[in-house]
C-alpha cells in the first residue's frame, strides 16, 4: 500500500524523491501534510541537488521526526537511538545514504530512483512497526 502511495506520487505526479516519500508516509500514517509541507523537504530531492545526502533518507527522517518527537528533539527520550537506528537500518538495506553512490546502482532512465524510494519505504515500515513494539 505505501508502495503504491509511493509509485502515484513519485511515477504518476512526477515530485521528486523526498517530496514523493514524505507524501506517501503522510497519507499511509494520517499525517495531515498537504502538498505545501512538501516544501520542506523538496530542496533535498536528488541528493539536496548534488548527489550528496539521499534525499528519500531525508524524508524518513522527517516523517520518523513527526511520528516520534514529543515536545523538542533534545528533549525527547532515545532521540540518538531513534535516528540513528532508521539511518542504520537504511544503509544496511540499500548500502548507502549518500546518492552518488546509490545512483550508479539503483537510477534508471524510466523509473528514476524507484527502487530506492521503495526499499527505504520499506525500511521504514518495519522500522516503526519494530519501534511501535518496543514501547
Amino acid at each position: 500500500m505505501l508502495r503504491d502511495k509511493a509509485y502515484e506520487y513519485f511515477i504518476t505526479r512526477d515530485l521528486n524523491c523526498s517530496e514523493a516519500v514524505l507524501m506517501a508516509i503522510s497519507d499511509e500514517y494520517g499525517l495531515g501534510l498537504d502538498m505545501e509541507d512538501l516544501k520542506l523537504v523538496s530542496g533535498f530531492g536528488r541528493g539536496i541537488g548534488c548527489a550528496r545526502f539521499c534525499g528519500v533518507m531525508t524524508a524518513l527522517i522527517a516523517a520518523c521526526g513527526r511520528m516520534t518527537i514529543t515536545g523538542r528533539a533534545h528533549t525527547t527520550e532515545n532521540f540518538d537511538a531513534v535516528f540513528s537506528g532508521l539511518y542504520d537500518a537504511f544503509v544496511e538495506k540499500i548500502g548507502s545514504a549518500e546518492c552518488a553512490e546509490l545512483k550508479p546502482i539503483y537510477r534508471k532512465p524510466d523509473v528514476r530512483c524507484l527502487q530506492v524510494v521503495e526499499m527505504g519505504l520499506d525500511v521504514f515500515e518495519e522500522y516503526m512497526a519494530a519501534l511501535k513494539q518496543s514501547e
